[in-house]
């Protein structure tokens, strides 16, 4: 069975219950787990309060080299951890591998940044003072983490965190949280010292994190409701907040875009990951003249996505996480077609006796959806993707933009001009231009709008884990 990681300890919950963690393929028993609670949540809070006394104090330098060190023998565990994500998660072993080796390369990305936190001089009036601006790290942080990008996820909140000296209390997902003890395990294997990250299991350690004194900042990823209740409960004790929340994220294409690379950036940001992914192609929007061809080259594209256990070789496409999430996607989709839409590619569940116990469901491209659908009003959390033909880039950035939403956007033209007024009046807190939806350590993540605020990635999320602390020297 697995267990908890609070400072030394590999620990059971305190209240002694457990739960199964299934996988969407099969629906068989992956492993037993803990179910913490608040308890629990205390004891890693205290671990993590205790080793920030000394994590936070030790030079910049050698926080850095203790996180490379941990990276790298982190990577060096990937294929011991990436068939574990499959089988919790249900998404490829390709998908599984690229997402354990970002969780490496994230650590060590930010650990370059460890010893790179400068403040201000300032001078002031009277001249026989000086001011200083400096950077000093926050404490311990909470990290929540979503199902869809486990790794990924906890890895932006981690990474900055500990390598701006903080300490961490991290709770993956109630059904996911496998992979991520083994990520954690390896980085303390590596060399992180014990209590720096601490792992909590169960549903109840969320609203504990965000509800303990000793933890003053909060990073969460996950819908937006959850987001608001997350934000007033912080909101009670003042803690700094993060909150990365759902999108629906529109791409338009021109007339005049390169289609071929259009097929292939949109096929992998509408269907990696079984279209579970917040920062994805969701809405499609297609001028006129490109809207046939460019139809054609998607239909083919989805073709070859046969859906499968993650596990196997030829799986293109794993199953939906769990059934709820199916039926949310699927209900969305029967909203559409009772509107008059019409699909073009999938619709349904694949047929066979290898998808009878898992939530598989086709890769779907759907047209003519009206105004006031789900599939636009609503984030699509699965495979489906509704496109419309527009007339021109005004119709284009005018639907775009008719949206709760501000995660995501691109588009796809070879118009420099169009694709500069698309980049300022696009509201999202990315636009990819002619370009795959790929995130970037280099650059600042987040959105805006009901997507939520702050940032993960970017120098920009290393210091949000910092606070500014002015100083004056006097008698010189």
């Amino acid at each position: 069975m697995a267990t908890m990681i609070i400072e030394g300890d590999r620990t059971k919950a305190a209240s002694g219950k457990t739960y199964e963690v299934r996988n969407p393929a099969t629906g068989e028993v992956v492993d037993e787990v803990p179910a913490g609670g608040s308890a629990d949540v205390d004891k890693a809070a205290q671990a993590a309060a205790k080793a920030f006394t000394t994590w936070s104090k030790l030079p910049a330098n050698q926080r850095r080299e203790i996180l490379h060190k941990a990276s790298q023998h982190m990577l060096s565990k990937v294929e011991e951890i990436a068939p574990v994500l499959t089988k919790e998660q249900g998404k490829t072993l390709l998908e599984s591998r690229l997402e354990a080796r970002r969780f490496g390369e994230n650590i060590g990305w930010f650990a370059d940044l460890a010893d790179k936190i400068h403040g201000q001089y300032v001078r002031l009036p009277d001249l026989t003072t000086y001011g200083l601006v400096v950077r000093r790290p926050i404490g311990v942080c909470g990290a929540i983490v979503p199902w869809n990008f486990p790794l990924t996820l906890a890895a932006n909140k981690v990474a900055p965190a500990i390598a701006a000296g903080n300490t961490v209390v991290l709770k993956p997902a109630s059904t996911t949280p496998l992979a991520t003890l083994l990520c954690i395990e390896a980085l303390i294997e590596g060399g992180l010292p014990e209590g720096v990250v601490n792992v909590v299991l169960g549903q109840a350690t969320g609203e504990a994190i965000v509800a303990h004194p000793l933890i003053r900042k909060i990073a969460l990823t996950g819908s937006t409701p959850t987001g608001k209740r997350v934000m007033a409960k912080a909101s009670e004790n003042l803690k700094k907040v993060t909150l990365e929340l759902g999108g629906s994220d529109p791409c338009i294409v021109l007339d005049d875009a390169d289609l071929e690379g259009a097929a292939r950036a949109i096929s992998v940001g509408r269907f990696f990951n079984c279209g579970q992914q917040c920062l994805s192609t969701k809405r499609l929007y297609v001028q006129e003249g490109a809207y046939d061809a460019l139809m054609e080259k998607l239909v083919a594209r989805a073709a070859k996505l046969k859906p499968g256990n993650g596990l196997d070789k030829d799986s293109r496409m794993g199953p939906m996480h769990t059934e709820t999430q199916r039926a949310e996607v699927e209900a969305q989709l029967k909203d559409a077609l009772d509107r008059g839409a019409k699909v073009v590619f999938g619709g349904g569940r694949p047929e066979g006796s290898e998808y009878e116990r898992g939530w598989f469901i086709e890769p779907t491209i759907v047209e003519n959806v009206p105004d006031g659908a789900r599939m636009w009003t609503e984030e699509v959390f699965g495979p489906a993707l509704p496109v419309r033909k527009i007339k021109d880039l005004d119709e284009g950035l005018r639907l775009a933009n008719d949206t709760q939403f501000g995660l995501g956007s691109s588009i796809w033209t070879a118009n420099m001009a169009a694709a500069h007024r698309a980049v300022q009046e696009l509201e999202a807190g990315y636009t990819w231009v002619n370009s795959i939806v790929i995130a970037h350590d280099e650059l600042p993540f987040g959105g805006t709008k009901q997507s939520g605020f702050g940032k993960e990635h970017g120098v920009e999320a290393f210091l949000q884990y910092t606070e500014e602390k002015s100083v004056v020297y006097g008698g010189v």
